[in-house]
């Protein structure tokens, strides 16, 4: 029964993602970044989809019941905390460089070598995070669908990439709004369930105000300031954050996403922890018998309640693990033209994006949108390969020759 309802719950997010995959329309800029168009709304439950993974929730649990609460909480807090300095100090200039890739932004602002460096360092990197939410996934059918471990990764990288690749970060997006929703729904009711049955039980010296967890090398303080800080700073350049970033419709969208997020982030982490401490105090669960989380639903929790909090668990999983898809895949195809924001102006005039430029930046003028859009040629050829012109024919991609100019952001309709 559990199986079937979270299965239902997998069906319903497949075809939602697959059925907005439509408003691609062969647009490389609706395929990478859905055309610039996102809401608040999606791009804040986006971005909490992509920071409430396998690791916010099942690694949480896991951590805190073992450990105290500032192990297992740490992980979502860390994230919660990056995506509060991405709202004070990146969303913003980041979301007016009109950019396709995080890699975009080293090249305009280094070159070349370090573009093609960080995104190699970036790719390896989530391939990890991406292996790790496929794990919970594999944990999750072999335990309460009793499909091999092996098979359900598998099958879950299927289902996973039958919308990511059709959709890219539209289907993204209006998953991730599903995602979140189930995964918010979940935590509060587990966490009333447990008050409910159980009351809030605390074990002595791992509750989130026993601080000895961050001040005492024996309570594993150095380990819990890692991850806070490697989380909390490291993420900032997370892609996945910043495909979503790049998606919103302006500035202030972007930051405000990014405080949203990191709200409902902080919260759901810090119920999940609560659960597992409670959970470990009164049955005596831990990590040694497998997934603490999946023990509570499998044996305690009624099973409504088991397909919710299962069925959030696979949601945030596959929103990571598309997340990742879309921006390595971002980054394995030649990005449509990018422009430098006055923010952050390119170290030399060999550094170029879709305009050319003259001089030395300091020397350079400042362009409005406006006069960037009156510099560009309509007829100019698209800037990637597979996108569809305003025809039913594709265009192949050919070099926009560089004229001298100021720097400027071409329309990704252009």
């Amino acid at each position: 029964m559990i199986i079937f309802g979270v299965s239902i719950s997998v069906v319903v997010i497949l075809f939602v993602g697959i059925f907005v995959a439509r408003r691609i329309d062969g647009d490389s800029a609706n395929f990478l970044v859905a055309g610039r168009r996102l809401g608040v709304p999606l791009v804040a439950v986006s971005l909490t989809a992509a920071a409430v993974d396998a690791n916010a929730t099942v690694g949480n649990t896991d951590l805190t019941a073992d450990f105290g609460f500032w192990s297992g909480a740490s992980l979502a807090l860390g994230l919660a905390i990056c995506l509060t300095l991405v709202g004070l100090f990146l969303a913003g200039p980041l979301n007016s460089m009109k950019l396709f890739t995080l890699g975009d932004f080293f090249n305009l602002r280094y070159g070349r070598a370090t573009e093609v460096i960080s995104s190699i360092i970036m790719v390896i990197s989530f391939t990890i995070l991406l292996a790790g939410n496929l794990v919970a996934c594999g944990y999750l059918l072999e335990r309460f669908a009793h499909i091999p471990y092996a098979l359900g990764i598998i099958i879950s990288v299927g289902l996973v990439l039958a919308y990511t690749i059709a959709g890219g970060l539209v289907s993204d997006a209006y998953t991730g709004a599903i995602q979140t929703a189930i995964t918010v729904v979940a935590s509060i009711g587990l966490l009333v369930w447990t008050a409910m049955t159980f009351g809030i039980v605390i074990p002595e010296g791992m509750g989130p105000f026993d601080f000895e967890q961050l001040t005492s090398a024996a309570h594993g303080a150095p380990i819990n300031w890692a991850t806070l800080v490697a989380l909390g700073i490291g993420d900032v350049v997370a892609i996945d954050f910043m495909q979503r970033v790049f998606g919103a419709r302006s500035p202030q969208v972007a930051r405000r996403a990014c405080f949203t997020a990191a709200i409902i982030t902080a919260v759901v982490g810090t119920i999940f922890a609560l659960v597992a401490l409670t959970a470990s105090a009164v049955l005596g669960l831990t990590a040694a018998d497998g997934p603490v989380l999946y023990q509570l639903l499998d044996q305690w929790v009624p099973p409504a309640l088991s397909i919710l909090v299962l069925s959030g668990v696979v949601a945030a999983s596959f929103s990571t693990a598309s997340g990742a898809i879309l921006a390595r895949r971002a980054f394995s195809s030649p990005s449509p033209s990018t422009s430098c924001s006055p923010a952050w102006p390119a170290r030399s005039s060999r550094a170029s994006s879709g305009c050319g430029r003259a001089g030395p930046p300091s020397s350079r003028p400042r362009a409005s949108a406006s006069a960037c859009a009156s510099s560009s040629s309509p007829s100019s050829p698209p800037s990637t390969g597979w996108r569809t012109t305003s025809s039913t024919s594709r265009t192949p991609w050919s070099p926009r020759p560089s004229t001298a100019g100021p720097p400027c952001s071409p329309s990704p309709s252009a």
